[in-house]
């Protein structure tokens, strides 16, 4: 199209997004966006199955992670949490002629327990409770060390008025921010799984995480 036409559909600023439609391919789901669409499902499963927690859980869906993580660091400042966990895609590497340190997670691994990122390391008070968590639970778990790229985790630990003892879980995701990004099924249900026991152990772990 030339200039003048585009201008009779979209003027500057208009927001504007990728046509692709979600596939199945064998045991994972291939789409745009999945960063960080698979978050938001995550957090929405799991709080159907969550019942009766023996403390107050905020859930909160954040904006603008990818440009400063503004929409956590208000989140977390408002809410002011004792403890918390991010939810947030991470990356798989895992494609031919990679050295294995270079992979930082794998597809159908499980779910990722992060330890750090360019922002955040994490409380190890929290990564201990994960792991001990997804070991009692036997639920599949990666560590995640991503050493360029940061997550809402900085905004939780350290936008509330005394900060907080926070964590991560990451899923696995090849191809970030293109098109064609692809995660395990079985990754993602790792993930409720460990968010959920995660949530309703917190009180009862022994750990000193407090």
């Amino acid at each position: 199209m030339s200039k003048e036409e585009v201008l009779k559909y979209v003027t500057v600023g208009d927001p504007v997004t990728r046509d692709r439609e979600l596939i199945e391919m064998g045991d994972c789901v291939n789409c745009k966006s999945i960063d960080n669409r698979v978050a938001v499902f995550i957090l929405i499963e799991t709080l159907k199955q969550l019942a009766n927690p023996a403390y107050d859980v905020y859930a909160t869906f954040t904006v603008q992670e990818e440009v400063g993580i503004r929409g956590a660091n208000v989140a977390a400042h408002s809410i002011n949490p004792d403890f918390g966990i991010a939810l947030d895609t991470t990356i798989a590497f895992d494609v031919p002629g990679v050295q294995a340190y270079e992979k930082v997670t794998e597809l159908g691994k499980g779910t990722a327990i992060k330890i750090m990122d360019s922002m955040t390391i994490c409380d190890y008070r929290m990564v201990e409770f994960m792991k001990q968590t997804a070991d009692k639970q036997a639920i599949s778990w990666q560590p995640e060390i991503l050493t360029a790229g940061g997550t809402d985790t900085a905004g939780v630990q350290r936008m509330g008025k005394q900060g907080a003892i926070a964590g991560a879980i990451s899923i696995p995701t090849r191809h970030l921010h293109q098109v064609i990004e692809m995660a395990h099924k079985k990754d993602i249900a790792d993930s409720i799984a460990l968010l959920k026991a995660c949530l309703e152990e917190l009180d009862r772990y022994d750990g000193n995480i407090e």
